[in-house]
Formats: structure tokens, C-alpha cells, sequence
């Protein structure tokens, strides 16, 4: 009995934890880093002071707790439909399709809190967890590639080089779009030359 309730308290307590998580991403989306306190997010959860404080101590803890979640939902989607052998030409696409949804819609995106955040916080925690979040994209990137490779659609090569370039120029294609200087029709040109750059490399 003792056992099923702090079953049911853990279940519980996760589930508030990602309430309010879901909460401070909507505050962090319309507001950046700089200018969220705990009393936004407060506000957005709608729960007591005391409540959030029972889970996190600062903004900074809450924020490196959304970014941690973000990693881990958007990657294990992607590694999961690598490790079902999902049909790479319709992964790539949903891939791209994402993140062009992403390029336009940015108001929904994490983008400008997370520059915000790294530029301001230098600490060796804060590098791990930015050079982190590049390695995931690089990696979910490169497992797209080599489900290619093994499905006989890209020839084995470096993919490693190529996952990197897309990074980059996916990276490059989001600060633009932060700015305001992303038009849809300079978009869908940079997704097409990645795509002839696959078609280079493709059996």
C-alpha cells in the first residue's frame, strides 16, 4: 500500500512539474529570458508562490528544466522513428517540414530566450548544456543519415561533415529568422539546396 502511494504521489508530483514547465515555455516564447520573473511564470501557472517553489528555486531552474525537456521530446520522436525503420525519404520530409513550420511560427519558439540566456550566462554548466543541445541536433541529423544508409538510399560516406552542415545552415536560417529577416521564398530555396546537396549523395 505504501509502495502505490508514493507511486501516486511521484506520478503526481511529475505531473505538476510538467504543468508548470508547460507554463514558463508559453512565458519564455513571448518574453525571451532577460525580462521573465518567477512572478510571470507564477501567474501563467496559476498556482501559489509557495507551490512553484516546492519544485524549482530560481528562473534560471526553471528554464534549464524546459530546455532539458525540449531536448529530450523533440530527439527521442525523431530516434524513435529511426529505431522503427521509418521510410527516410517521409522522416526527412517531416524533419524539414518541422522546422520550416518552426522558421515561420517563431513566435512559438524557444530561439530568442535561449541566445538571451547563453549570452548572459557563462558558467561551465551553461556551455555544457548549449553544446549539448548542438551535439542532439547534429546526432538526430547524422541518425536520419545513416537510416538513409541503411535503407540503401544515401551512399555511406562522411555523414558525420554533412549532419554538421545541415546544422549549421538550419542554425543560421533560425537567427535570421529571429530577426525578422526570413522570407518564405529564401527559405524554401535554402531546404532545397540541402535537398540537391542529399541528392548528391544519394545510391
Amino acid at each position: 500500500m505504501k509502495k502505490e502511494q508514493t507511486c501516486e504521489n511521484s506520478v503526481r508530483r511529475q505531473a505538476k512539474i510538467n504543468a508548470i514547465l508547460d507554463s514558463a515555455r508559453t512565458v519564455f516564447c513571448r518574453k525571451g529570458f532577460i525580462g521573465v520573473t518567477m512572478k510571470d511564470i507564477i501567474e501563467e501557472c496559476g498556482i501559489s508562490r509557495g507551490g512553484i517553489y516546492l519544485y524549482f528555486s530560481s528562473v534560471e531552474d526553471v528554464y534549464t528544466a524546459v530546455v532539458n525537456r525540449r531536448i529530450k521530446r523533440k530527439f527521442d520522436d525523431i530516434r524513435a522513428a529511426v529505431k522503427a525503420n521509418t521510410d527516410f525519404d517521409a522522416l526527412l520530409k517531416r524533419y524539414f517540414d518541422e522546422h520550416k513550420h518552426r522558421l515561420m511560427h517563431m513566435e512559438n519558439s524557444l530561439l530568442r530566450s535561449m541566445y538571451e540566456y547563453f549570452f548572459t550566462h557563462k558558467s561551465r554548466d551553461d556551455h555544457k548544456l548549449q553544446q549539448e543541445q548542438m551535439q542532439q541536433v547534429r546526432e538526430t541529423i547524422s541518425e536520419i543519415f545513416m537510416l538513409g544508409v541503411r535503407q540503401g538510399k544515401l551512399k555511406a560516406g562522411n555523414i558525420d561533415a554533412l549532419a554538421e552542415h545541415f546544422m549549421f545552415e538550419i542554425e543560421g536560417l533560425s537567427v535570421l529568422a529571429l530577426f525578422g529577416g526570413l522570407t518564405e521564398e529564401c527559405m524554401q530555396r535554402q531546404f532545397a539546396v540541402m535537398e540537391g546537396m542529399l541528392d548528391r549523395v544519394r545510391e
